[in-house]
């Protein structure tokens, strides 16, 4: 039976071919009318299902236990909300009136920040050191702690004061500063310094850029409306917090269209230098224009950073002498306790109180030249000791003929005086060491992209 069947599809298959074959266009059509009676039939069966009203309902009913909550509302309801406040310290501030001024208010506290000798010494009545707190959430002192940078030596001090089980205790702890770099970028509108305000650019940096280019632009008299500038410096922190500004890195200044690069630089493999197997020690260093040129004068400037010329070199009518003088030397007015600063490397000649000068360091820079800073505060260095170019050697005062403070600086060539302004003004060049240029030449590359990167930031907040 199962062979007949077969051979009766067989036949059947071959009957459609051929009929497909000879009528095409009808079969087509007859297969598509038995598709769509095909959906209808299929349709029509899925109809014939009971409906769904029919079907039994049943109700299933199960106990939930619920999740041990207690206990973690317990917990939230234990954390202590910790509160934290961050100001600058003022020199009117007392206990009483920081804490106030800080969000906290705490009887205990204040009178053991008043009777404590570290915090009376280091923080009460200092300005400008970072303080923060961390208060509870009734605002009573958990701890507080303030940072700051008293010397230009790499390392920031910290007061740390604590409420313990056992009452407050303080400390304070010297610790390293960490470097980073920023990027920044102005236009002159009416000055450097009201640019780089704008841009908030610390001042030492904007010092530093006058000084670095001080030779190639004169900042008091060609900056014109519309230069610009690009700048690359370092930033010196502690706990990550803004401590000082540090050195620049690089810079790009253009003045009446005329673009002056310059870049900080170190030559491990300079003169005098060794390239021994334990030390390859760095010079000093210097700015270099990025075709490695130095941009290093035999001078500085001038002896103060901030300073105003009260007497030149000339003669003048003596104020204490009543007598036409010749004045050998320049008057840099500023007041007591103003840094002075060597001008240039040498050794430290003299130190001590001699005469009209009163407190007076001399440095000898080389065979023939030498300094003089008169009528100091303060004496930093000693007789015999080395300094390089900007070392501190004493603070402004009035000692010896003075009559009021004042910074008396005079140059002398083979001891005869010479016009200090005039001979600050000499130039050395040093360019990179012919060892050293590979290093340098892929520095200024870097160099090259940072600076390009900052003057992009000016133009996009221009636009």
């Amino acid at each position: 039976m199962i062979h007949g069947l077969t051979q009766f599809a067989e036949e059947c298959f071959t009957f459609a071919a051929q009929l497909v074959k000879r009528h095409p266009q009808r079969t087509t059509a007859l297969i598509t009318a038995l598709l769509l009676g095909g959906t209808g039939a299929t349709f029509a069966v899925a109809n014939l299902a009971p409906d769904a009203s029919d079907l039994p309902v049943q109700t299933l009913v199960e106990s939930v236990q619920t999740l041990p909550v207690q206990a973690q509302t317990a917990a939230v309801q234990a954390l202590a909300m910790r509160l934290y406040r961050s100001d600058t310290t003022r020199s009117t501030d007392t206990a009483e009136t920081l804490l106030k001024r800080m969000g906290v208010f705490d009887p205990q506290a204040a009178a053991f920040l008043r009777a404590d000798t570290q915090t009376q010494q280091v923080l009460l009545g200092r300005a400008g050191r970072n303080v923060t707190v961390e208060a509870s959430e009734t605002n009573t002192l958990l701890a507080l702690s303030a940072r700051w940078s008293p010397e230009d030596d790499g390392m920031f001090k910290r007061l740390t004061v604590e409420n313990t089980p056992a009452g407050f205790r303080s400390r304070v702890e010297t610790l390293p500063l960490t470097a980073s770099s920023r990027l920044a970028s102005g236009t002159i509108r009416s000055s450097l310094f009201a640019a780089t305000d704008d841009a908030r650019i610390p001042d030492a940096i904007a010092i530093q850029l006058a000084e670095i280019f001080s030779g190639d632009i004169d900042f008091h008299r060609a900056l014109r409306k519309g230069d610009r500038f690009s700048v690359v410096y370092e930033t010196l922190e502690g706990d990550g917090e803004p401590m000082r500004a540090g050195r620049v890195l690089s810079a790009e200044f253009v003045n009446a269209g005329k673009t002056h690069q310059a870049m900080w630089f170190q030559d491990p493999l300079a003169k005098g230098g060794t390239t021994s197997a334990t030390a390859t020690p760095l010079t000093k260093g210097g700015y270099y224009t990025l075709a490695g040129q130095s941009l290093r004068r035999a001078f500085l400037a001038s002896p103060m950073e901030f300073s105003r010329i009260t007497s030149g070199f000339k003669m003048r009518f003596h104020p204490i002498l009543k007598a036409w003088r010749a004045h050998n030397g320049v008057d840099y007015a500023a007041p007591t306790g103003t840094p002075v600063r060597s001008i240039g490397d040498g050794v430290v000649e003299f130190a001590g109180v001699k005469g009209g000068y009163g407190n007076v360091v001399v440095v000898k820079h080389s065979n023939s030249d030498s300094t003089a800073y008169a009528h100091l505060s303060r004496i930093n260095v000693k007789r015999g000791e080395p300094v390089s170019q900007g070392q501190r050697v004493g603070a402004v005062g009035s000692t010896g003929w003075a009559t009021g403070p004042h910074l008396h600086f005079e140059f002398r060539v083979n001891g005869v005086f010479r016009d200090p302004l005039s001979m600050a003004s000499r130039n050395e060049t040093l360019p990179v060491s012919a060892s050293a240029r590979p290093l340098f030449d892929k520095t200024a590359s870097q160099v090259r992209t940072q600076l390009a990167a900052a003057a992009h930031m000016q133009v996009g907040t221009a636009q």
